[in-house]
């Protein structure tokens, strides 16, 4: 029996400054590859994100969610799953969030000016969930490594866009959130369609919502893709 991939980790042109590949792109690339569906994760606004902070709050969240939108769009008409969640970042370090939607944000312009436990309790409360992403990044815009292990529900233990120097970050990750007894996932952290897949889950049946992932996660029923193929999750 087939394993269905997905990618978790995901930035688009229209909403991450440093991406460099359109959200229509992306589909394409990810569909030529085999996956069933992506998660659009653009970098927030208190990230590099491509839209400016200077226009007002919805205005800006209409402009932001144009990458899933897009993405969702071209989707539907090739036959690959999107689904939509975005990269809050705190400090240097960097927050994967999934389950809420456009609606939810426009409704929710405070979350800018939370501290990074009362966001991740906020998201909580409201149904959402979060992943940890390469918790043990470096990089020189990084002054500090900020760790919340009771306040995530996953680590992303594999990530693709480590620099070379720092391939041992991934393992750090995956020693961090055994630690803690944290679900591990892996991620490509895709900033263009001309690059690798490197990351991903492997799930047994099609993810057809967001909270199908968390499900997924809390209760172990996944692999993980890595580097084209798939593994089992490391545990202790």
């Amino acid at each position: 029996m087939r394993e269905f991939l997905y990618e978790l980790h995901l930035h688009t042109k229209e909403g991450s400054g440093c991406a460099v590949s359109s959200a229509a792109e992306m589909v394409d690339k990810y569909k030529a590859s085999g996956f069933d569906g992506i998660f659009v994760t653009d970098h927030f606004f208190n990230g590099n994100c491509a839209v400016s902070n200077e226009i007002p709050w919805k205005e800006r969240v209409e402009l932001y969610c144009k990458g899933y939108e897009n993405a969702k769009k071209r989707g539907d008409e090739i036959g690959l799953k999107v689904f939509f969640g975005w990269e809050y970042s705190y400090q240097g370090s960097d927050f994967l969030t999934y389950g809420l939607d456009k609606e939810w944000l426009m409704e929710h312009p405070e979350i800018m000016d939370m501290g990074i436990k009362q966001y991740c309790d906020f998201i909580h409360q409201n149904g959402g969930f979060i992943i940890h992403a390469h918790p043990f990044r470096e990089r020189n815009y990084i002054e500090k490594m900020t760790l919340v292990p009771r306040c995530v529900d996953a680590v992303e233990g594999f990530n693709g866009g480590h620099l070379p120097q720092f391939e041992e970050c991934n393992s750090r990750a995956v020693w961090y959130g055994n630690s803690y007894h944290l679900p591990i996932v892996a991620g490509t952290d895709n900033h263009s369609a001309e690059g690798e897949i490197t990351g991903g889950i492997a799930a047994k049946a099609p993810i057809k919502e967001c909270a199908d992932l968390l499900d997924l996660i809390r209760y172990g029923d996944y692999r993980l893709y890595w580097k084209g193929e798939i593994i089992p999750v490391p545990t202790k």
